[in-house]
């Protein structure tokens, strides 16, 4: 069942905790160091922050060892269409995920490794 939350300012963070990964764009790793200090922050002060935080910061780290998987892959060009894929998939995802949380409902993200606790 997903968790539903009305406080504005809360979802306002959680929307941040899964956008801030957009920012591996353009910083190196930015992709988790973003939901990660949303998370370090919030966590201890909103419930759907924590929440919403931690699944932001479960997917990048998936998405980053699936781009190193790819990464490998590319010595036999499976890893081209691989990376493509992949890089699409984390840029709706990511979006998608951050419009719901903004709705206040808690975005449970497809293929992800529960690496953090």
């Amino acid at each position: 069942m997903n968790q539903l939350d009305s406080n504005p300012e809360s979802r306002m963070w959680a929307m941040i905790a899964h956008l801030s990964a957009l920012s591996g764009f353009v910083v190196p790793f930015g992709n988790i160091i973003g939901p990660l200090l949303v998370w370090l922050i919030k966590r201890d002060e909103m419930s759907f922050v924590a929440d919403q935080g931690k699944e932001a910061l479960n997917f990048n780290i998936s998405m980053t060892i699936y781009m190193l998987v790819a990464g490998v892959l590319l010595f036999v060009l499976i890893g081209i269409p691989l990376l493509i894929v992949l890089a699409i998939a984390w840029l709706v995802l990511a979006i998608v995920a951050g419009v719901k949380a903004n709705e206040g409902i808690a975005y449970r993200y497809p293929l992800t490794l529960r690496l953090v606790k």
